[in-house]
């Protein structure tokens, strides 16, 4: 590439030298003009990496988990995983509910370092406040792990971050849940001999978190690689019950000729909203094929013993992720061990016939 193409990052006036002196030139703008692209094709240094360095603790690790919804049975779930893992590794463990409120996260986290807290663990009601958390902490020279959703150092929106500037996270794979719940799905359908001509799929998730739009960009893939041509109609939710059972309502009433439905979504609530609405229009538990994404809500509907449109639901379980989450901040601040980029926790597929087997929390 010539070099005015590189303004205004890597323009350099042209000035004859002796040949000797020319190669050496030319060796040490090779040089410049790749770090120059680098810093120009990202818009940051390396200074601005989302895993900054922490000093190591001596003494009792303090930790503190900040989770948004944590009334949710899945966090609920993670904060007693994460409860019993700093117990067991003799840590000072916090956990603050976030709710909703993305204006609440940055002073909870201002508090949390206040009180001396050694490492935040985060769940956020919205990356919009991503940056701000990260610079907080770093800041303080406070470790910052994410969970379950992604975070970004440099912008608003992980989906288009830089990958040195995503904060190590914990959780699970979207595309591994997603393709999981498309495959599921595609079964049911199948199992009941439906064609795609009078099916459409409801796709129901909010549409800002990057790893609900992973889940479901996978569970469409791998529904149409086993079914295809079915077309799917995107929802875009709040992922709370009320929001989607909202949100499907008007979508079923545009769509009177639709005889069966496939749902999915970025979580159990994205579902159970969709089959409630489903099945509120008048539309038969036969011919709805939910796959939630959770199973703490689907499986409701099948300790009731009543028909239901949710077929299954992939369970995953918070407490792995909020024990995890724990020992990997610990094994940084205590052992100086680097976060990995990710880590996952493992996940099951579950049923009406398979749910209470497999451990689900049904409360």
């Amino acid at each position: 590439m010539h070099l005015s193409r590189l303004a205004p990052c890597a323009r350099h006036r042209r000035t004859r030298l002796p040949r000797r002196a020319r190669l050496a030139s030319i060796a040490a703008l090779g040089l410049v003009t790749s770090v120059a692209l680098t810093a120009c094709s990202t818009g940051q240094t390396s200074s601005n990496s989302a895993d900054a360095p922490v000093a190591p603790v001596s003494g009792k690790v303090s930790i503190t988990y900040l989770q948004k919804q944590g009334d949710q049975q899945y966090f609920v779930d993670e904060a007693a995983g994460a409860k019993a893992k700093a117990a067991e590794l003799g840590a000072d463990l916090k956990v603050v509910n976030l709710g909703n409120d993305a204006n609440k996260t940055v002073g909870e986290v201002q508090a949390a370092i206040a009180q001396k807290s050694n490492g935040l663990i985060i769940v956020v009601p919205d990356p919009a406040v991503g940056p701000q958390v990260v610079r907080t902490a770093r800041d303080a020279k406070a470790a910052l792990l994410t969970s379950d959703d992604q975070v970004c150092a440099s912008g608003p929106a992980p989906a288009q971050c830089a990958a040195t500037d995503l904060v190590p996270r914990i959780g699970f794979s979207g595309q591994q849940m997603g393709g999981e719940v498309g495959k599921r799905a595609a079964e049911e359908f199948k199992k009941a001999g439906w064609n795609a001509a009078d099916t459409r799929i409801v796709s129901a998730w909010k549409q800002d978190v990057t790893v609900c739009g992973d889940r479901v960009k996978a569970a469409k893939e791998a529904f149409d690689q086993a079914v295809p041509g079915v077309q799917v109609i995107d929802v875009a939710t709040d992922n709370t019950p009320t929001g989607a059972q909202d949100k499907v309502a008007a979508t079923v009433t545009a769509n009177p000729g639709v005889k069966h439905w496939v749902a999915w979504g970025c979580n159990d609530e994205n579902v159970q909203g969709a089959v409630t609405a489903l099945q509120n229009a008048g539309i038969s538990p036969d011919d709805i094929d939910g796959v939630g994404l959770g199973a703490y809500l689907a499986c409701k509907d099948w300790a009731s013993g009543k028909p239901s449109g949710m077929k299954a639901a992939l369970f995953i379980n918070g407490k792995d992720v909020g024990a995890l989450s724990v020992q990997t901040m610990y094994d940084k601040l205590k052992n100086g061990k680097d976060f990995p980029k990710e880590a996952f926790a493992p996940t099951t597929m579950v049923d009406a016939a398979t749910w209470q087997s497999a451990g689900v929390s049904c409360s």
